[in-house]
């Protein structure tokens, strides 16, 4: 089965420099809900892989970071939207875990869990790490330039030009995979 694997600050929510810490913080990007309405009609899972290091930085709890997914969930739901399953990392950059964004652990996860197939899947990302997760996974990658999009292209490596897609925003990245795919 295919899936839509978003990564969840920048592209869901703002991304803040100093971590979404609480749902007092957490704020939807405009179009985000009308973005999640119009994948439903692929019918696929929606999952969102997300790092969330400020666990492990010690600066919120993972009981936050659930509460924050949760009501992330419930007011996409509450608008006609849905996420099947959110996934986070609470790991450093620097334990060099298998999960965090650029290695696609999270992607394998929810493809073990889920019966996922990765070569059929896309990832929309804002940032390098969400581009080269995806394609360590094989899944098709779109980067919004929402978030830290637009400085994030300028670091893929240039021999990555023309591998993944670049969109505005989610609305953009939606309407990209639907066209492609139906």
């Amino acid at each position: 089965m295919r899936a839509i694997f978003l990564d969840r600050d920048g592209v869901i929510c703002e991304n803040r420099s100093d971590h979404v810490k609480s749902w007092a913080e957490f704020q939807f990007l405009p179009g985000v809900k009308d973005s999640l309405i119009a994948l439903n009609q692929l019918g696929w899972p929606i999952v969102v892989v997300t790092n969330q290091a400020a666990i492990h930085r010690g600066i919120i709890s993972a009981d936050v970071v659930e509460e924050i997914n949760q009501r992330m969930v419930a007011e996409i739901v509450a608008s006609g939207g849905r996420i099947d399953r959110v996934i986070y990392c609470p790991h450093r950059p620097d334990e060099q875990c298998q999960c965090r964004k650029p290695q696609p652990g999270m992607l394998y996860q929810a493809a073990h869990d889920m019966g996922l197939d990765l070569a059929r899947s896309y990832l929309i990302g804002d940032a390098a790490s969400d581009i080269l997760a995806g394609q360590r996974a094989g899944c098709q990658t779109c980067l919004v330039l929402t978030g830290r999009g637009r400085e994030q292209l300028a670091l893929l490596p240039d021999k990555m030009e023309g591998c993944f897609t670049v969109a505005p925003d989610l609305m953009k990245a939606v309407q990209w995979i639907i066209k492609f795919t139906l």
